[in-house]
């Protein structure tokens, strides 16, 4: 299983010019490994560029995800990191969500695919990353 970051899932709806075909190719060689994921963190990071539920979630069907429920150990985890973080500096809140996403994909053993690599190699440095 791999957790899909809400990046490449941007990227791909939004026929970003400079990664749409980056994530379209790393989607597909992803889905070749495995199930692909996400969990309530990513669906509701996505869901702001669509004005209603059915229309986002009509789009995340396109890509035929599994929907996880984010483990208690996460949320603990995601806490941790993110104090550690924020006691070196780090801007206090538009950050969290890539902790949840980190803690779960470290809880649950799984990789992430993602272009957003900074926060998830020095946080969960034990957690595999598909990335460019």
């Amino acid at each position: 299983m791999i957790l899909v970051d809400t990046n490449i899932l941007i990227d791909i709806a939004s026929g970003d010019e400079n990664w749409a075909e980056w994530s379209i190719n790393a989607l597909a060689d992803a889905m070749s490994r495995g199930p692909l994921a996400i969990n309530a963190i990513i669906h509701s990071e996505f869901s702001l560029g669509f004005s209603t539920e059915a229309a986002c979630d009509a789009e995340i069907a396109r890509f035929d995800l599994l929907f996880l429920d984010l483990p208690r150990a996460a949320g603990f985890r995601a806490g941790r990191a993110f104090r550690d973080y924020r006691r070196r500096g780090g801007a206090r809140g538009s950050a969290l969500p890539n902790f949840f996403i980190g803690a779960q994909a470290s809880v649950l053993g799984v990789p992430i695919l993602t272009r957003d690599l900074g926060r998830y190699r020095t946080y969960f440095p034990e957690v595999e990353l598909v990335a460019p």
